[in-house]
């Protein structure tokens, strides 16, 4: 009977929000040694969005990307069971910028917390909302990624700061009997690559100490050739096991929704999977790298150009 199909959890609302002043690559060339077309063709990055205000963080952009999605669709904030917060750049390290994200949205019958797994972590985001909307138990969840990146950015640091910027997404999850929503997912977990992508400072390992702060422990570190190679291979690898194991060729796949870390890993990735490459789905030339939001901003920003029934393959790193 239709009554008694398996609950699948379908994005049902999408909201986003990026902050006013847009840092642009001529911008950067006053900033650092660098230029335009260096920055163009290593990462597809024009311009990034930069919160300037010191006194707000990642809770600021998620508040105003759920309020987004609130607004555009008339939902009652009382109504939300669960606010997930994905974020790598959380307000604080104790008070979870999650719980007040949903207090500060009048989500006041949900419980919150947040997610920390830097670029995956709007996919695991997913995955975990999925899951709660499956158990029958929760009807809405908000789900949440936000990232202030530009307060771990060392703007000396020419590698890193052409790279990434500020932004905030949101999609809310409800129940479906159709058969819609989150069909399978595949989730994998290597932690022996720590150092090469990292912001030490401020963990237990590194307080943000004299002396760490002396050595800039506080920014955002990485070796960007090592991730760069592990990014298309696990990108390319993960996507097709994917696709085999739910039956699905290149031509089934609509639409290719890709982690925005770089536009040569992104075209690299649709290479390997033989796929169209209009299939690919990207904004990063006006974002840059913004972490737990970028999967958000790219379903909100080609929201118009999805058909029920389309097969959209989420990838990340």
């Amino acid at each position: 009977m239709d009554s008694m199909r398996q609950i699948k959890a379908a994005i049902t609302a999408l909201g986003s929000y990026v902050p006013d002043d847009v840092l642009t690559n001529a911008e950067l060339e006053t900033m650092v040694e660098t230029n335009d077309d260096w920055i163009t063709a290593r990462t597809g990055i024009k311009e990034r969005h930069i919160l300037k205000d010191p006194d707000k963080g990642s809770s600021f952009l998620g508040i105003k990307a759920a309020q987004d999605l609130i607004e555009k669709n008339d939902i009652d904030p009382k109504t939300i069971d669960l606010v997930l917060f994905a974020t790598a750049t959380p307000d604080m390290l104790i008070a979870s910028t999650g719980s007040f994200a949903a207090t500060q949205i009048g989500a006041v019958n949900a419980f919150a917390f947040d997610l920390q797994s830097a670029c995956s972590g709007f996919l695991y985001g997913m995955a975990t909302a999925s899951a709660f909307v499956e158990s029958g138990r929760y009807k809405k969840v908000l789900l949440v990624g936000a990232d202030k990146m530009s307060s771990v950015v060392n703007y000396e640091d020419r590698t890193t700061c052409i790279i990434f910027g500020d932004g905030a997404g949101a999609a809310l999850f409800e129940p479906n009997q159709e058969g819609l929503g989150l069909q399978d997912e595949l989730m994998k977990t290597d932690g022996t690559g720590r150092d090469f992508l990292k912001v030490a400072g401020g963990g237990s390992q590194y307080p943000l100490n004299e002396h760490n702060i002396g050595l800039k422990k506080q920014y955002l570190a990485q070796d960007g050739r090592i991730v760069f190679k592990h990014a298309v291979s696990s990108m390319s690898s993960i996507s097709a096991e994917l696709m085999a194991r739910n039956h699905l060729t290149s031509e089934d796949v609509d639409w290719l929704v890709p982690h925005q870390a770089n536009q040569r890993i992104m075209d690299a990735t649709v290479k390997h999977l033989n796929m169209d490459h209009a299939k690919l789905l990207s904004n990063i030339r006006k974002y840059g790298n913004t972490t737990s939001a970028t999967i958000p901003l790219v379903l909100a920003d080609f929201e118009k150009q999805f058909k029920k029934g389309d097969n959209l393959v989420f990838t990340a790193f």
